[in-house]
């Protein structure tokens, strides 16, 4: 179906550069002729003499395609006169209106159904297209092509914070089919990303089987040793269990030093000493990333206590409480932010930062941190807690043992857990091609869509986020530590 599509007979120029020639009976139209633009101040606090109201917020709209009133939402207050203005309609699409990252902007969520209670909130735009002109779920695949998402990251201004203003937003030019030609490219692109999802879904499956395994082989590694022999005793901890008798278990704090990193702000931006840094986003499971890293100044009194060197074992502080990697001097002189703790052994000759890895492996996966953190909305690793937080420590020659065994356990799965990956980014960028291609009139779908067969829609059971291993390809750090707004956070 996809591979015999051919370009239309007739085009012409449409006067927008990034878009070049569209099909002769096309329109390009700025957005402000096509939807009605609000931007929410519905916040997130409740007021006693305020109506109950559920938020759909930044998160929301980041993480998915389509917003249905079955989500779990956050529940807050809103005036009537609020609720009336920002309440959400079938067809609406809601935009993300500023961030911390500039290529965060201008991502879509279409509005598949309603509810009374369903506003908008905070950082959002919320557009409402002019139905005789353009059809919201058409509205929502333009949005999502690349050319209109560079014109958004173009328009995005700021420094630590980027924002589009709402003239930026309006002025976006937008491919303008005849709108029943938008109802066929519509049934062609939700039939081909059904198809996508399904492919996506079944390689997460995989993964997720792949993680699995490998959990409980690191589990059983760093709970009971390599000897399947040995005698055991109770160690006392909740989430350790028995443990191997010669094994001791101690408070973080007693073997290891911990550091936060430095408060990032835009008082910490001066051009003087600037320093490439961590972020939570960089440190994935047993992997950093060290391409296009931000800088901080870090003056010399600083440059101890906020830098690292090669051994340093990295964790993040907040939202994947524990997730860890190495620090093996990847560059000459790197710096780390406050959603990172550095810890260090205390002594060499005792302690083996590559096995306390495997260790917060374990924690993290078991939940073992989340269930020590307070009821706060936004879950927290705090120095106080990761010091205080025991772990058990067989002699050096056997954290050495433990630590080499499951490296070679654990290869084979991580690279079929990468190519699974690979396979996935691969059909991502295929349907990111493939939508804008077809919205920009570059493929003729008419005919195509008029030979697809009925489908039912498949609602929640398609989300890639249902299934979707932390840390894969997909996955979107936006808020940890400077990404996503502290209000769509909570």
């Amino acid at each position: 179906m996809i591979d015999g599509l051919k370009p239309y007979p007739a085009m012409k120029d449409s006067g927008v550069p990034w878009l070049g020639e569209v099909p002769e009976r096309w329109e390009v139209q700025r957005l402000r002729n096509l939807a009605d633009m609000r931007v929410s101040n519905v916040d997130k606090h409740t007021k006693d003499d305020e109506q109950p109201v559920r938020l759909c917020n930044y998160v929301d709209v980041y993480k998915n395609d389509y917003i249905r009133p079955s989500m779990s939402l956050m529940r807050a207050t809103a005036t009537k006169e609020e609720i009336e203005r920002f309440r959400l309609a079938e067809g609406d699409v809601l935009i993300t209106k500023d961030s911390e990252a500039w290529n965060d902007i201008g991502v879509p969520a279409l509005v598949r159904a309603s509810a009374d209670d369903l506003v908008s909130g905070y950082h959002l735009a919320l557009l409402r297209p002019f139905r005789e002109r353009i059809a919201g779920e058409f509205l929502f695949r333009s949005l999502q092509s690349t050319g209109v998402q560079y014109q958004f990251h173009v328009e995005a201004n700021g420094v630590t914070r980027y924002g589009l203003s709402h003239a930026a937003i309006k002025s976006v030019w937008l491919p303008a089919p005849p709108v029943s030609e938008q109802a066929a490219i519509v049934r062609f692109l939700d039939h081909a990303d059904r198809r996508i999802r399904r492919y996506i879904r079944a390689k997460q499956k995989l993964i997720k089987l792949l993680e699995e395994q490998k959990q409980a082989i690191i589990h059983r590694a760093v709970t009971r040793g390599l000897d399947p022999n040995v005698r055991l005793k109770p160690s006392g901890v909740e989430w350790l269990g028995d443990m191997p008798q010669d094994w001791v278990v101690a408070s973080l704090r007693f073997r290891y030093e911990q550091c936060l990193g430095k408060m990032v702000d835009a008082k910490s931006v001066t051009n003087t000493r600037l320093l490439p840094y961590l972020r939570n986003v960089d440190v994935q499971w047993d992997r950093i990333n060290t391409e296009d890293l931000p800088r901080i100044d870090i003056g010399q009194r600083e440059h101890e206590r906020f830098t690292v060197r090669s051994g340093d074992l990295l964790v993040c502080e907040g939202r994947h409480l524990g997730r860890a990697a190495i620090w093996r001097g990847e560059l000459a002189v790197c710096a780390f932010q406050k959603a990172l703790h550095r810890l260090r052994a205390r002594e060499p000759r005792t302690d083996l930062p590559r096995y306390l890895y495997y260790c917060l492996y374990v924690v993290h996966f078991q939940d073992a941190f989340g269930a020590s953190s307070s009821d706060n909305s936004i879950p927290h690793l705090t120095g106080e807690m990761l010091r205080a937080f025991k772990f058990p420590f067989p002699p050096l020659s056997e954290q050495a043992a433990i630590a080499a065994h499951l490296d070679a356990a654990c290869s084979s799965l991580n690279r079929a857990q990468t190519a699974l990956d690979r396979a996935i980014e691969a059909m991502r960028e295929y349907r990111t091609r493939l939508i804008a291609d077809v919205v920009t009139g570059k493929l003729d779908v008419r005919a195509a869509a008029a030979r697809l067969p009925e489908e039912a829609e498949e609602p929640e059971l398609l989300d890639e986020a249902e299934v979707e291993v932390e840390g894969d390809a997909g996955e979107s750090d936006a808020g940890d530590g400077d990404g996503v707004p502290e209000e769509a956070e909570a």
